[in-house]
């Protein structure tokens, strides 16, 4: 029987690290992948998405220029070069991971595996048995089933990159990030989109000016909005959802033949033998692990969504760097999971990091908010009326910043360098002693003086 020190199960963006700097040590690594190398993320996740962003926004690229005195004349949209080309772009990502792997001497396996006992792995297409001492779970996270009528309806965020043509109407289901950069990325190609989702707004979890900001500009698209839309207002029957719209709106029942199911990730744990050897799952299904990723058992470790902690594509990596240093190099590192930016790719972007207004004040801080609206430079030339936001959350205590928020173009890029700041502890007098960069938006967040509002500290709230 062939044996391993290290055995991965998942060639998304975590697994595929941990194997390449483990086996890069010096140990015997071997990584089983049943789909394609590079994961969600790459392959059907953020790296399409991202493409699919920029395609959209071509629209008002085109409309924006006009302002500044080109004549462009008529643009067409084929959906089939988008895909294609896409398609061709992460094959060749796909290509590049498996490369790595190989060059470094790592064991691949193009089959499926699962935990067939004590130290064992089972690959399934050709049978074989295989031994290690340590097994990393790395399979990420699958998309949440909708049911409808006892029916499972709708594509998921799996199959819309592949769509064969494009809809004329599309309904999504879901008022998290994955639904609206898709609701945003549709409309932005011509298709008519409404969005239905259980609560009262959208994004819940995000600061609350940015929720409601996005909401204005997402009406101002003519992105529809169906809040407090719950299942038993769907009806799916003859291929077609009907839904009822709740009541307080205007009374109406709508039809969709394109459904995109939006209502989460579950962790990717079926069929994977781990409660058959003793590994403890919760509720959700997600692998509880310590601080340094271990199971309950000493020789199954599990990183990224599959653990369900923080599902972004850098953490998962993070994750196995954190990973490799406790195994490998025997000096046990946790992961910290403080103050990670995100960025949302809606149009407009959101980028964040830290902190909202409603956390300061559930965890008793007493807070300085500054915040700066104004339309970005690039439409002072247009009639288009929408205006970027930036808002910067202060402890009084302290001075630090603990809580930058962003909703306008290049949030995403901006959250990234602001980040380093907030991750480094840096004060408002620090932001203040930067000069700024003019004119550029990003300018704002090293010229904002003036407190917009202060938050009174409060008792904190038990959680108990």
């Amino acid at each position: 029987m062939e044996k391993f020190d290290y055995f991965v199960i998942g060639g998304g963006s975590g697994g595929v690290r941990f194997a390449r700097m483990a086996a890069a040590t010096g140990a015997r690594v071997g990584i089983a992948e049943e789909y394609r190398y590079g994961g969600t993320c790459v392959i059907r996740g953020c790296v399409p998405k991202k493409l699919y962003v920029y395609a959209s926004r071509f629209k008002e690229n085109f409309a924006l220029a006009e302002s500044f005195g080109w004549s462009l004349g008529s643009a067409d949209f084929n959906w089939a070069t988008l895909r294609d080309n896409k398609e061709k772009e992460i094959t060749r990502l796909e290509g590049i991971y498996y490369k790595l792997l190989a060059g470094s001497d790592v064991h691949i396996f193009n089959d499926r595996a699962s935990v067939s006992g004590m130290n064992k792995i089972k690959l399934e297409g050709s049978g074989q048995e295989v031994e290690a001492d340590k097994v990393i779970i790395a399979t990420g996270g699958w998309p949440r089933p909708l049911e409808v009528n006892g029916q499972m309806i709708g594509m998921t965020s799996n199959e819309i990159f592949d769509l064969k043509e494009l809809p004329e109407k599309l309904f999504i289901y879901g008022a998290g990030y994955i639904a609206l950069e898709f609701a945003s990325i549709f409309n932005g190609l011509g298709v008519d989109v409404t969005v239905g989702f259980r609560g009262d707004m959208i994004l819940r979890g995000f600061d609350q000016q940015i929720r409601e900001r996005l909401t204005e500009e997402f009406t101002r698209k003519n992105i529809k909005l169906i809040p407090k839309l719950q299942l038993d207002d769907l009806q799916f029957k003859d291929n077609k959802l009907m839904i009822q719209t709740p009541s307080g709106m205007q009374a109406a029942v709508q039809e969709f033949f394109s459904i995109l199911n939006a209502t989460g990730r579950v962790p990717n744990t079926d069929r994977l033998g781990l409660e058959e050897v003793g590994v403890i799952l919760d509720k959700n299904k997600a692998i509880q692990v310590d601080k340094y990723s271990k199971t309950n058992l000493d020789w199954v470790y599990a990183l990224g969504d599959v653990t369900n902690r923080m599902n972004l594509t850098p953490v998962a990596i993070e994750e196995a760097m954190c990973l490799v240093d406790t195994l490998c190099h025997n000096k046990p590192r946790p992961m910290a999971y403080e103050n990670i930016a995100t960025a949302v790719f809606t149009t407009p972007e959101i980028g964040t990091i830290g902190i909202s207004e409603d956390i300061a004040q559930e965890k008793g801080f007493m807070v300085d908010i500054y915040e700066s609206q104004f339309r970005p430079m690039k439409n002072t030339l247009s009639d288009k009326a929408f205006k970027m936001y930036m808002k910067l959350i202060v402890d009084t205590a302290t001075d630090k910043v603990i809580g930058v928020h962003i909703l306008g173009p290049d949030a995403g890029e901006m959250i990234q360098s602001v980040a380093i700041a907030v991750k480094a502890g840096l004060t408002k007098a620090d932001f203040d002693a930067t000069m700024a960069v003019h004119p550029t938006a990003g300018e704002e967040f090293v010229t904002l003086r003036q407190v917009a509002r202060s938050l009174p500290k409060t008792e904190l709230k038990n959680t108990g």
